[in-house]
């Protein structure tokens, strides 16, 4: 698994797994609007990666490509800080696996790879976080030694939600 930030050549395969996991209700490029031009994401992203023009209630933050043999395989976002939101229920690493790539292992290599460049940026006890009902993914971040610290309840039109700490 290698993890690496955006290049101009990932507009096209990023922009379908945006639409491909919209179907899952989650946001696959995160601070990307479709009218934003490409180049101005990658340039906001290394802003984002050294504290710099953040926008409001945004932290210092990193999303990177999942690449298994080669190929982009999903995208992690790692928060080197929580602000309120983040501390209930974003926690400080967020990862997604395309659909066509899923049950193959990638999830658990993603957060694997993820941990020691969060443990380099200062973070010792690691938050992530995934809906209750979401199985895959809580048996991933058990797989990586998360420690479940407890179920928040629905909100709205959110499900439940299961908070671990890896340290």
């Amino acid at each position: 698994m290698r993890l690496r930030s955006y290049t101009a050549h990932d507009e096209a395969w990023a922009r379908r797994a945006q639409e491909a996991l919209r179907a899952d209700r989650f946001t696959f490029l995160l601070g990307w609007e479709p009218e934003m031009p490409w180049d101005e994401f990658i340039t906001a992203q290394a802003d984002h990666r050294v504290g710099r023009k953040l926008p409001e209630g945004i932290v210092r933050s990193e999303q990177l490509v999942a690449e298994a043999q080669g190929q982009p395989v999903g995208r992690v976002s790692l928060r080197f800080e929580l602000n309120e939101w983040l501390a209930r229920q974003g926690g400080h690493i967020g990862y997604a696996v395309l659909p066509e790539f899923r049950r193959r292992g990638y999830a658990t290599e993603i957060l694997r790879a993820s941990l020691p460049l969060v443990h380099a940026a200062g973070v010792d006890a690691v938050l992530v976080c995934c809906d209750d009902d979401n199985l895959g993914s809580a048996t991933v971040i058990e797989r990586c030694g998360g420690v479940l610290e407890n179920i928040l309840p629905a909100q709205g039109d959110e499900a439940a939600l299961r908070r671990y700490w890896i340290t």
